[in-house]
């Protein structure tokens, strides 16, 4: 029995979306279509693939194995048509990376304008997101986040130098409350607390003493999921606000912000390109990769 591949890659982003809708707006088509591509490839197999609610949509047993065996010889048939198509020539396609927020220097910096302007054939195609989830199954080509967060099943490439994280305050502040002598006297200020979701704790601010690491629960007066409200309250004298130092490096040289508690926050290995490991990397990601290393070594 043969099957229409277009069928199976519809197969494959209802199973991988667990939704009609989603897996139409991932495949650029209507949902209506979704749903007559699944009832004719079960029609054609003779078996239920899917069990579908108003709420959900799920696989069936059937479903999961025959996911579980395509799905990699899918994903290497595709790498095969992009090595096949863009070897001749520039590397082309839409590159998809999931971003976290704190990589401002990365998302802003020269790296990305600099690979635009090297490869016209690639669409970059940029998530910024916090979140943590699998990129390979969420449909992105690579990721970049700090090291020390990366599954240690992926491959990951320099991307930033050393990194460093500070406690700063807005001279405003400091005449009028003072400043905390050591980490764990910030429990007495007034502080600017970062999260990544409204049902996630406040971030613990995080410090190292003596080669031991250790962090503290400040309980903020302000929360907030935005990086740039925690840097104009901070500005506005609103309290201590705790971040990646080149997010705060132009506040800092015009003097609206100063750093504090320094002696307490050592440098620590920067922002990775990661990717999961293939025999065929689709050129459009090497390009990226190749860049990026080239950037790194100058």
């Amino acid at each position: 029995m043969s099957l229409d591949l277009n069928q199976v890659s519809v197969f494959l982003a209802v199973a991988e979306a667990r939704s009609f809708r989603l897996a139409a707006e991932r495949l650029g088509v209507t949902r209506s279509a979704v749903s007559q591509a699944i009832r004719r490839m079960e029609d054609r197999m003779g078996v239920a693939l899917l069990q579908r609610t108003t709420r959900s949509v799920s696989l069936t047993e059937a479903g999961q194995r025959l996911h579980e065996r395509i799905a990699p010889a899918m994903a290497e048939v595709q790498n095969a048509l992009d090595t096949a198509r863009d070897l001749p020539a520039q590397p082309t396609g839409q590159l998809r990376l999931a971003v976290s927020s704190i990589a401002e220097r990365f998302i802003s910096g020269p790296l990305l304008a600099s690979f635009t302007l090297a490869y016209p054939g690639i669409q970059l195609d940029i998530t910024v997101t916090d979140d943590e989830f699998d990129i390979v199954a969420e449909g992105f080509d690579a990721g970049v986040r700090l090291g020390e967060v990366i599954e240690q099943d992926m491959i990951a490439i320099p991307v930033s130098a050393e990194q460093r994280q500070v406690v700063v305050a807005a001279p405003s502040y400091l005449q009028r409350f003072g400043a905390p002598a050591h980490p764990s006297e910030l429990t007495q200020h007034c502080c600017i607390g970062w999260r990544p979701a409204p049902d996630v704790a406040p971030y613990r601010w995080e410090f190292a003493e003596n080669g031991r690491e250790f962090d503290v629960a400040v309980d903020p007066r302000v929360t907030t999921n935005d990086m740039w409200v925690m840097v104009r309250t901070a500005c506005a004298g609103g309290g201590l606000t705790f971040g990646m130092e080149e997010l705060f490096e132009p506040y800092i040289a015009r003097g609206e912000l100063v750093t504090l508690l320094d002696a307490w926050l050592p440098p620590f290995p920067g922002f990775f390109l990661y990717f999961p490991e293939r025999r065929n990397i689709p050129p459009k990601l090497r390009a990226l990769i190749d860049h990026a290393r080239y950037r790194a070594e100058r």
